[in-house]
């Protein structure tokens, strides 16, 4: 059964990996990868990957990308989204933390980031608007 509004905005809220889909250069498929994300429920999807990076490049061409997120427990319940980009920046240290708190414990989160910010590059903060949704729980049916 399809999510309602609320459902599916509170579960892309929650901290899932998501699988990051883009259009892919000519003659291959899209791009599928894993990665982390940030969303309050009525705003913007927000990512963070690196400035030279496939994904990066992939997403500029297209101006558009989606995100799949799924559980299995306590029922099959997944949400896509998929929307323009809305702008592009340079990214922060205080993003980046928010982003690693959302995902590790806290006690990992200060040297997760002082090894990433040394050491994974120059990143961007890559923002979407949600404009198409596909969702469901298959234990509501």
């Amino acid at each position: 059964m399809a999510l309602t509004r609320e459902e599916r905005e509170s579960f892309l809220a929650e901290p899932h990996v998501a699988a990051l889909a883009v259009d892919g250069e000519a003659g291959r498929g899209p791009l599928t990868v894993p990665i982390w994300y940030q969303y309050e429920p009525g705003g913007l999807v927000w990512i963070m990957t690196g400035l030279d990076s496939r994904k990066n490049r992939l997403i500029r061409a297209a101006g558009r990308f989606s995100l799949m997120i799924d559980r299995e427990e306590p029922t099959v319940r997944y949400v896509s989204v998929e929307g323009p980009v809305t702008g592009t920046s340079p990214a922060t240290v205080e993003q980046l933390r928010e982003m690693a708190a959302r995902y590790l414990p806290a006690g990992k989160v200060d040297a997760y980031v002082d090894f990433a910010w040394k050491n994974h590059g120059e990143q961007v903060v890559v923002r979407m608007r949600p404009e198409h949704w596909v969702s469901s729980d298959l234990g509501t049916v």
